[in-house]
């Protein structure tokens, strides 16, 4: 039986009231969900908090899932819905306190081997933080969690077409920063 066939069958079980095989559902999830969050959110405590809620709406919502949809294609959908949300709820806490600066506490992970090698890890998390959020999602989504790009546009209801062309404008920036970076310090070395 292939994963996606015994996540659904795992997820009809929950559904009848199956702990254990809620249970084995997050367990066999949790990691690509968390993974998503965290690069989207650039934040442990709100990506567990994102997780948490995710899961929680997930246990509630079994009832409602279609199973001709994968359901990891659907968990990630809700997960999507828990960042947007996290995000307005952060813009509208910096907007009335007057702040505009986040923190980020990036995980570095091992991206060799992607389309933009050259980079090191860390510049290429910083990059991808400097994204728009529309960006951002599509870049973590493929590159990251491993997504399709039908996958992803199922997860984000929108077209292939806008998948696409948000991919190829977050790997043209992503490019655009690196060749700015590395003459920046070509130049700086040439000067001292």
């Amino acid at each position: 039986m292939n994963g996606s066939r015994e996540l659904e069958r795992l997820a009809a079980m929950a559904a009848d009231g199956d702990k254990q095989a809620y249970g084995e559902l997050y367990e066999r999830t949790v990691t690509d969900i968390y993974r998503a969050a965290y690069y989207l959110v650039g934040n442990r405590a709100d990506a567990e908090d994102i997780v948490q809620d995710s899961y929680i709406q997930l246990h509630r919502s079994l009832h409602a899932y279609d199973p001709a949809r994968p359901l990891r294609h659907w968990l990630m959908g809700v997960v999507m819905q828990h960042v947007r949300a996290h995000r307005r709820r952060r813009w509208m806490q910096f907007r009335f306190a007057g702040r505009s600066e986040r923190l980020h506490d990036r995980l570095e992970e091992d991206f060799s081997g992607l389309v933009i090698d050259q980079m090191t890890n860390r510049m290429l998390l910083q990059g991808v933080g400097r994204l728009s959020f529309k960006l951002q999602q599509v870049i973590v989504l493929h590159y990251l969690s491993e997504y399709t790009q039908e996958e992803i546009a199922g997860i984000l209801d929108i077209p292939l077409g806008t998948v696409k062309s948000r991919i190829h404008a977050g790997l043209s920036k992503l490019r655009q920063q690196h060749q700015h970076t590395t003459n920046g310090k070509a130049g700086e070395l040439h000067e001292a």
